[in-house]
């Protein structure tokens, strides 16, 4: 019989232990997250003064590295905001903004309203070198109160790391107009892909980075947490990067390694992009998200109901 663990009301099997933290597939919330939870005060501890600096130390200047890829990436997010929202809706919010790249290819794009929200103090600093409207500070009840409405409000790579994604989720939806876009990007783990490297391969379970990532989601459950408040319209996948790993390239724990496959994933995108089969590849990425496989899932869900949500979070 699978093991079971309890915590402060969450409740569900174990799957996985690292330190302190056990993952467990939560019954209440319906995904997968560590216990115990972080406070939302140790996160902002972390994510304010420590990420970029120890964490992830060259993640601003691997996003300039990246920045023809990135910009292809961004620029069919864009795309696909702009066709679903009509003309003459362009407000963005980008929740975890990061360096301002995203930001900063919606301006040149012309037409965008953008605003950030990043918690880090170096990101922030470097988001107002290149001219961008970003404000240091993490989404909440609070900070929600001062920031007005959108169209869209971006969440990328941000719902894994919080202590409270359903409330995350809530308070996005009362800063969108009645039809905005909600877009949410996060790691797609416990994938199947993964359960073949650990059950074939002998793999521990390097996806497993607590208290970093709390919050663990696959293609089913990430919709989990938005089809209450939203509809989805689109879930895509990236690159199965893990492919690698099956192929005897084993990046984990070696970066070289780790950025080579990455290159060689970039440089198959703008390829496709370059011979005009962008098309090609987002309907491959589609067909990998109802497989389940694909190393992040992507989602566009759309605000359901007339009247801006009163804000009032909890998991």
């Amino acid at each position: 019989m699978p093991k079971r663990k309890a915590w402060q009301g969450h409740a569900g099997e174990a799957l996985d232990t690292v330190d302190q933290f056990t993952v467990i597939d939560c019954d209440a919330c319906r995904f997968k997250h560590i216990v115990p939870i972080p406070t939302p005060a140790e996160l902002e501890h972390t994510y304010g003064h420590e990420y970029y600096s120890t964490t992830k130390p060259l993640y601003i200047e691997r996003d300039l590295e990246d920045r023809d890829w990135l910009n292809l990436v961004y620029s069919e997010r864009y795309d696909a905001f702009e066709r679903l929202l009509g003309l003459k809706r362009r407000r963005l919010l980008d929740v975890g903004s990061g360096p301002g790249l995203f930001l900063r290819h919606g301006v040149e794009r012309g037409g965008w309203k953008v605003k950030g929200l990043e918690p880090s103090t170096q990101a922030v600093a470097h988001s107002h070198t290149i001219g961008l409207d970003v404000t240091q500070a993490f989404l909440n009840e609070e900070t929600a109160a001062a920031l007005g409405r959108f169209d869209v409000v971006h969440l990328s790579e941000v719902l894994e790391h919080v202590p409270d994604p359903l409330g995350m989720v809530k308070i996005a939806h009362g800063l969108l107009d009645p039809g905005g876009l909600l877009a949410v990007m996060v790691p797609n783990d416990y994938s199947p892909i993964q359960s073949a490297l650990r059950d074939g391969c002998g793999f521990s379970p390097w996806w497993v980075a607590p208290p970093h990532h709390v919050n663990y989601f696959d293609v089913p459950s990430i919709q989990r947490v938005l089809k209450p408040r939203f509809d989805v319209v689109s879930v895509d996948t990236s690159f199965p990067i893990d492919l690698f790993l099956l192929m005897g390239d084993n990046y984990v724990g070696n970066d070289a390694l780790g950025r080579a496959c990455h290159a060689k994933r970039k440089t198959m995108e703008l390829h496709l992009a370059r011979a005009g089969k962008s098309g090609l590849k987002q309907a491959m990425y589609r067909s990998l998200a109802q497989l389940g496989v694909g190393r992040d899932v992507f989602v566009i869900a759309r605000r359901r109901g007339g009247r801006r949500a009163r804000r009032s979070g909890g998991k």
